[in-house]
Formats: structure tokens, C-alpha cells, sequence
């Protein structure tokens, strides 16, 4: 063999028995030698002290997917047992996770441009415990050391295989304390359907290997394939507690977590109960490791929206029970991720409800926005939005405080201090309002805007009594107490509509129109209505009533009992007029006039909205000649919860006590002191109409309403008088003017000046 000829053939040798070499070196090392280099390596590098108790081994496998000479470069395959990764030193459990056994095969090439790529990923038996103190301190947020300088390495990984594992998290900041339990379904497993129609997989017959979900070849089999062709693999468990709330959850995922493809849907499907909210769920979860889209059907029930604000951070009203079913799409981006529940159905009480909503994170507040719509809204549904759901001497939906036993006005508060969390823009429109006779409202429409914790709604459009009750309202969530304004228009209400179940009313026509613009401060519905400034009017013109309506106020006897033989006629009505200021939630009647072709009712008095207390007094005047009246003035008293309505007892006692005495000198003369010879002015609705023409007022939330009509008599009047500042009658006051002193009714003004004028 010549010189050349030997220099060829080491030259060909020598790298073949380098490698042969190197690989029986390899094969017969003891790679358990490296693992205390490898445990501190790891350890600086996620600051925390990390180790591999077990076998540390390698073993080759054929490369899988190359192609030309790559082919010939065998993968490593590295299996470590028994890994464990330490906890801070704050935290309550001494490791942050354990594995039974890691086993992932490396693609070595890559390393050559400063690239991992670890094809597959096998994780036998984790358990993970996972806490946050209430400092907002967790244990799940790695710190390198500062002074590293950022590594040029890459790290991609291909798929992961979870056998089985266990999940434990207390989180001291949401008050979650949480187990889970992770195992694989495997090949044999069989699907199966609940009464409720959810996916539910019993446990596999026979053992499970680890890494069986991902190399299984049944990539088609019916028995690993759940209904529309997607496979699950792995299926879940929780229990725990949030927020003193039981929560029970089971669902199923993926065999396959493809990190490397992100046109791999991955399934999901799970049913989340946290106390008496439930949420069940199935769909597809576009690129996992990045968290590209989601497409889901999402079913959603409870006790009360206002429930899921602790579950999602979006801010939803108090409501019946509920339960809805639509189809969740999100795009998910840091920070700037979309959820929208497309199209959803379901109904919340007795009540319908449809429509989409888009929940969309942006700064500095999310926004919620979207359309829903009722075609059959229960009226008692929508009382939870303003507390009035409350049972005497129990509080409301979603509130500790109770309603008082004597109070009609709900007490239950506002939550103002999730306004700021969120803005919003939402249309609804319920269609149908399906209500008690003796509310006469058929439709509503209302745009909600929230923005910076200020809430409006502009318009609140009812549909009342045949006509249209219009308003804006804005409540200021951000001072304290809630500053609330509204502006209120009422247009053509049907006057016979208005009192459904008021026999005599059925026989009256004409309509009701008035303004309103009101001003108050205060967390709850009697809170505002208690501090309420500004002014309210109403106006009835050119229409009719029914006359025995307005005989019974009268108490005109015989006219009732004419009405009651012959029938019921109507009567023309010239005008009615109602002025109204509010202060400091006092309402009091300025002008509250109705005029008719037979008489002239006049009622004046205050209406406390703080105590809810009830001092109206009613004055009949009839027009032309009535037989056998005992017309005196009603009286209004009580309160809201319980109205009283009583005749001025004197004034009958005076005239029965005439009608006796007459009697025993002439009995002719015994009908003299029923009979009422008043006429009554022919109609002063010129002078009532002409001060109906100003808009209302209302002073900025705070300020108490000044009467500009009042003088300074008018400023700062008082709620109705106690008993002790009142006049007793004297005796020798004619029985017109004369009344017993009642503890709940204010003092009467004196001739020639306004109404309650300075109190």
C-alpha cells in the first residue's frame, strides 16, 4: 500500500472511529455524574433551588421528519426522575413543583445556531402548588439574576404529553383557594352522554404509559375522537373555594398541546360552578402557546349578573336568575384581547333576552358594548336594578342592608365603587313589557353609557298609558355620596289608562302631559328621592272625567246615588294643573288645580320623601246648585307604605248637627244644610295655563331648590310642621275653615297667600 494511498484511508478512519468512539462513550456514560453541575446551573438560572433526585439517562432514537444527511444524526432522548423545584423561602409549601419523571428528545443541529428545539415533551405525574400572599408576592414569577445579560438562546418546543398531575393554588389576593386533578383519557376511553348533554369521560380501562396520549396512533379511532372529528386526551377536575363560594369544575382538553403548529385548533370543553353561577363551555382554542383565538359555545346561568363581576371584572346589574346560551369568539392580544358572545339566548327571570355584547380591554378602562333586546319583559324583572326586589326587613339581590318594614322606597345602595372599573355602551330595548293591571306600561328603550364611573342613561324611554314618558338620567358614581340629574317629559297618557283597575276612570278620556327636572345626592333609590330638588308639572287640558268620580270626592250624596241608578255621564274637563317644587326632598304642591264644567278641585300640602310621610288636603268646589252634599275637604296622611284618606270631620258634624236642630223646628227646613250654593268661578285655566309654560328647573346636585316665586318666605322651607307649632282652632271658626289638628298634616297657609309658602 503506498504512502497516498494509507493517508486516504486514516483520513477517512480517523473521524469514524472519533465517532464511533464517541458514541460507545457515550452509550456507556453515567450521566448521573452531571447532575450536580446540572442542578446549579438551573438553579442560578430561575433563582431557586432545583434538583434531580432520580436517574438521569440518555438514549437515541432515529430522527423523525428531516430530510438528506440530517437523517443520519440520531435525536437524544433524556429521561430525569424524580424533579423537584423549591418555593421562596415566604411561601407556605417547601417546592414549588415535583415531576415523577421528564422525558423530551432534543433535535441536535439546531444547537449549532443557538437554537433548543425539543420536538416532544413528556411529563409524568407533576404536582404544582401555586400561591400569592395578599402583598400581591406570588411564587410563580421566575427573576433571573440582574447582572445576567440576556441569553442568545432560543428555545421551541413541539408538542407535550401531560399523563397525569395535580394542581393547588391559593391566592390570598382573590380569597381562591383551588386542587385540580389532571389524568389522560387514553385510546380506550368511551364517550358517553349526561342528562345536562355535556361530554363526560369515564376512566380508561387499564394503565395509562406515560406519553401514550401523544404517540397514540388512533388518531381516527371513535373511541378517543369526540362528535366534529376533535380528540380529547386529557380530562379535569376542581374543587376549592372563592370568596366563601364552592367551586366544582370538570372539563376535558386536548391530547396534544401543539406549541409548534398554530393552525391546530386545540379542544376544550369544561363546566365551571362557582357557587350558584355556572358556565359550561366547548370549543376550540386557536395557537395555545400564544394564545391566538378562541371559538366557543358558552352557556351561562345564575342567581344574578351582578354575580360574575368577582368571576370576569365586568360590571353587570343585579338580576333574577338567569341563563343564556351563545357562541364566544375572542382574539386574544396582551392587553388589547376581544371577547365578543355572539347572538345569545336565553331568558333572565321570566323575561327573554337576546343580543351580542363585546367585551374589548383597552386603557385606561375596558369597554362592554353592544345591543340586547326583550320581546316579553317582566316588569318585576327589571326591580333588582334599583333594589326595589326587597322584602319587607330583608335586604335585596346582591345587598346586606334591609328593607325597612314601613318604607316603600328602596334602601338597598348602589355599587359605585365598580363604575370606575369598566365603561360601557349597551342599547336595550324590551318590546313587550308584560306588567300588573295597575301598571300601565308597555315598552322601553334606553341607551347606557358609562365612562369614568358616570353613569347615563340617555334616552329612558317608557311607553305609558298609551302615550310616551321620556327622560335622560345621569348618576356621578365618583362623588360621594352618588350625585344624580334628571329631565323627564310625559306626553299624551291616557287618562283611562293611567288607572286601570278605577271603575269610574274607565268612562274618562283625554290626555296627560308634564315636565320634570330633578337634582338629588345619595347611594339608594330613597336616598335620592329624600334629597330631590327642582320641579315638577303636569297638565290635563280638553278632555273629560268621569262625573261620578268627581262627585264621590265630593261626597255629593244624592249625585252619587243618582249616579249609581242612572248611570255614569262624563264630565267635561277644562283643565287640570299640577306645579310641584322639590326641596330637600319635600315636595310641595304649588298649584294642583282641576277644573271641570261641574267643579273646582283644589289640593295643596307637601309629600315628605325622606320619611316618606303623606299631608295633602283636597278641596271640592262645586259649581251650580248640589242637593244633599256633605262636600268638606279630604284629607291625605300616612305615608307611602300606608296612605290614609279621611273627610274634616268637623265640618260634617256641623252640618249634620244643623240638618238635626232645623228638623225640630220646621222640617222643611231640614235639606237647608245639605244643600251647597256655591257657583264656583266659570273656569280659571286661563290664569292656572299661563305659569304652565316655563320649563322646569333643578339646581346643581347638592344645592337645595329656592323658590323664585316664593320670595325669601319661600327659601329653605321646611318639611311639614310638627303637632307642638301648630294652631289649634278656635271655636268660633266657621265649619269651612275649621279642622281638628292632625299630627301628620302641615299647618294651613293663611288667606291670600301661596301654597305652604315658608313652610
Amino acid at each position: 500500500m503506498t504512502l497516498r494511498r494509507k493517508a486516504v484511508l486514516w483520513s477517512v478512519l480517523t473521524p469514524l472511529l472519533l465517532i464511533a468512539a464517541l458514541a460507545v462513550a457515550l452509550l456507556n456514560f453515567d450521566w448521573n455524574r452531571l447532575k450536580p453541575w446540572l442542578n446549579q446551573k438551573v438553579s442560578e438560572a430561575i433563582d431557586r433551588p432545583f434538583a434531580v433526585n432520580g436517574d438521569l439517562s440518555l438514549t437515541w432514537r432515529s430522527a423523525e421528519g428531516e430530510t438528506g444527511w440530517h437523517t443520519w444524526v440520531p435525536w437524544p432522548r433524556l429521561s430525569a426522575r424524580d424533579i423537584t423545584v423549591g418555593n421562596p423561602l415566604w411561601a407556605r409549601e417547601p417546592n414549588f413543583a415535583t415531576v415523577r419523571e421528564l422525558i423530551f428528545v432534543l433535535r441536535p443541529l439546531p444547537l449549532l445556531s443557538h437554537r433548543i428545539s425539543v420536538p416532544t415533551i413528556v411529563i409524568d405525574s407533576p404536582a404544582v402548588w401555586l400561591e400569592r400572599l395578599a402583598d400581591q408576592r406570588n411564587n410563580w414569577t421566575f427573576t433571573p439574576p440582574a447582572s445576567k445579560a440576556p441569553s442568545r438562546w432560543q428555545l421551541d418546543i413541539g408538542e407535550v404529553s401531560l399523563a397525569r398531575g395535580d394542581l393547588a393554588l391559593t391566592d390570598q389576593v382573590l380569597k381562591l383557594e383551588l386542587q385540580a386533578r389532571l389524568d389522560s383519557i387514553g385510546d380506550a376511553a368511551l364517550y358517553d352522554k349526561t342528562r345536562d348533554g355535556a361530554l363526560i369521560a369515564p376512566p380508561a380501562s387499564g394503565p395509562t404509559a406515560t406519553g401514550a396520549a401523544s404517540q397514540a396512533p388512533g388518531a381516527g379511532s371513535a373511541a378517543a375522537t369526540a362528535p366534529g372529528g376533535r380528540r380529547y386526551g386529557i380530562r379535569w377536575k376542581a374543587t376549592g373555594r372563592y370568596n366563601q363560594a364552592t367551586i366544582n369544575a370538570t372539563g376535558k382538553a386536548g391530547t396534544v398541546l401543539s406549541l409548534r403548529d398554530a393552525n391546530v385548533p386545540f379542544p376544550l370543553q369544561a363546566d365551571v360552578r362557582v357557587g350558584n353561577t355556572r358556565a359550561v363551555v366547548e370549543g376550540t382554542l386557536t395557537n395555545p402557546a400564544h394564545l391566538g383565538a378562541l371559538d366557543m359555545h358558552l352557556q351561562l346561568s345564575g342567581d344574578s349578573m351582578a354575580s360574575l363581576y368577582a368571576l370576569s371584572g365586568i360590571v353587570l346589574p343585579s338580576t333574577p336568575p338567569y341563563e343564556t346560551r351563545g357562541r364566544l369568539v375572542a382574539t386574544l392580544r396582551k392587553g388589547a384581547s376581544v371577547y365578543r358572545y355572539d347572538r345569545f339566548s336565553g331568558h333572565v327571570g321570566g323575561s327573554d333576552l337576546s343580543g351580542s355584547l363585546t367585551y374589548a380591554q383597552r386603557q385606561p378602562r375596558a369597554l362592554l358594548s353592544g345591543q340586547l333586546e326583550s320581546n316579553q319583559l317582566r316588569f318585576e324583572d327589571l326591580a333588582p336594578l334599583i333594589g326595589a326586589d326587597a322584602k319587607p326587613g330583608q335586604a335585596a339581590s346582591d345587598s346586606t342592608v334591609r328593607q325597612p318594614a314601613g318604607k316603600a322606597l328602596p334602601v338597598a345602595p348602589f355599587r359605585t365603587e365598580r363604575w370606575d372599573s369598566i365603561d360601557a355602551d349597551v342599547r336595550f330595548t324590551g318590546k313587550r313589557i308584560i306588567r300588573t293591571a295597575d301598571l300601565p306600561i308597555s315598552d322601553l328603550d334606553t341607551h347606557l353609557k358609562l365612562d369614568d364611573g358616570v353613569l347615563t342613561l340617555d334616552p329612558l324611554n317608557f311607553g305609558v298609558a298609551g302615550g310616551n314618558l321620556t327622560s335622560a338620567l345621569r348618576l356621578d358614581g365618583k362623588r360621594e355620596p352618588l350625585a344624580a340629574t334628571i329631565d323627564m317629559k310625559a306626553r299624551h297618557l291616557k287618562l283611562k289608562q293611567l288607572f286601570p283597575r278605577l271603575e269610574p276612570m274607565r268612562a274618562s278620556i283625554g290626555e296627560l302631559n308634564g315636565s320634570a327636572r330633578l337634582s338629588a345626592t345619595g347611594n339608594s333609590v330613597a336616598a335620592l328621592l329624600g334629597t330631590s330638588n327642582g320641579e315638577a308639572r303636569l297638565l290635563v287640558e280638553n278632555g273629560t272625567v268621569s262625573k261620578f268620580l268627581l262627585e264621590a270626592m265630593g261626597l255629593n250624596v244624592g249625585s252619587v246615588v243618582i249616579a249609581k241608578l242612572f248611570g255614569d255621564k262624563p264630565v267635561q274637563i277644562n283643565c287640570g294643573v299640577g306645579d310641584f317644587t322639590f326641596t330637600k326632598g319635600v315636595a310641595r304642591a304649588r298649584t294642583f288645580v282641576l277644573d271641570t264644567q261641574d267643579a273646582v278641585i283644589d289640593t295643596s300640602g307637601a309629600v315628605d320623601l325622606a320619611s316618606e310621610r303623606l299631608a295633602l288636603t283636597v278641596r271640592p268646589d262645586s259649581k251650580g246648585l248640589r242637593i244633599f252634599s256633605l262636600r268638606s275637604p279630604l284629607y291625605v296622611g300616612g305615608t307611602l307604605k300606608k296612605p290614609s284618606v279621611s273627610p274634616d270631620i268637623g265640618v260634617l258634624a256641623l252640618r249634620a248637627g244643623g240638618a238635626v236642630a232645623l228638623a225640630l223646628v220646621a222640617p222643611v227646613a231640614t235639606v237647608l244644610p245639605l244643600m251647597d250654593l256655591s257657583t264656583g268661578e266659570d273656569s280659571q285655566c286661563g290664569r292656572l295655563l299661563a305659569g304652565m309654560r316655563k320649563r322646569p328647573t333643578a339646581p346643581p346636585p347638592g344645592q337645595a331648590y329656592r323658590d323664585p316665586g316664593a320670595g325669601k318666605a319661600g327659601q329653605g322651607a321646611s318639611p311639614p310642621a310638627s303637632p307642638d307649632a301648630r294652631a289649634k282652632p278656635s271655636a268660633a271658626a266657621s265649619g269651612s275653615q275649621s279642622r281638628p289638628v292632625r299630627p301628620d298634616l302641615p299647618p294651613r297657609p293663611a288667606p291670600g297667600t301661596s301654597l305652604y309658602q315658608g313652610g
